[in-house]
């Protein structure tokens, strides 16, 4: 079981920078690939950014150049810094686990356990 608690999120102007992290519970941590999630209203929840436990990174398309995710395997947290943020990066930001059988970590349904949200809302 793991259990995860994002913080970090806030409001920022356009051009802005903010800094998410999420602090897991557990002591398999460094086992699992570490993904954030956003869900925008009326939108379906979208992929953003993930580093496996191999610590391979993938990022969707329009986060890349913008944002960076990094984990501490000693700590148990994984950050999102997130920088020259725009109105469309407005949303919630969940911080996702998905354990070490998936092959596949860029769909929600690859994730099998999921932090509360927190809300980032950038103004133009």
């Amino acid at each position: 079981q793991v259990q995860l608690v994002e913080s970090g999120g806030g409001l920022v102007q356009a051009g802005g920078s903010l800094r998410l992290s999420c602090a897991a519970s557990g002591r398999t941590f460094s086992r699992y690939s570490m993904g954030w999630f956003r869900q925008a209203p009326g939108k379906e929840r979208e992929f953003v950014a993930v580093q496996t436990w191999s610590g391979t990174v993938y990022y969707t398309d329009s986060v890349k150049g913008r944002f960076i995710i990094s984990r501490d395997n000693a700590k148990n947290t994984v950050s999102l810094q997130m920088n020259s943020l725009k109105p469309s990066d407005t949303a919630v930001y969940y911080c996702a686990a998905a354990g070490p059988s998936k092959v596949i970590v860029v769909a929600a349904n690859d994730y099998d356990y999921w932090g509360q949200g927190t809300q980032v809302t950038v103004s133009s």
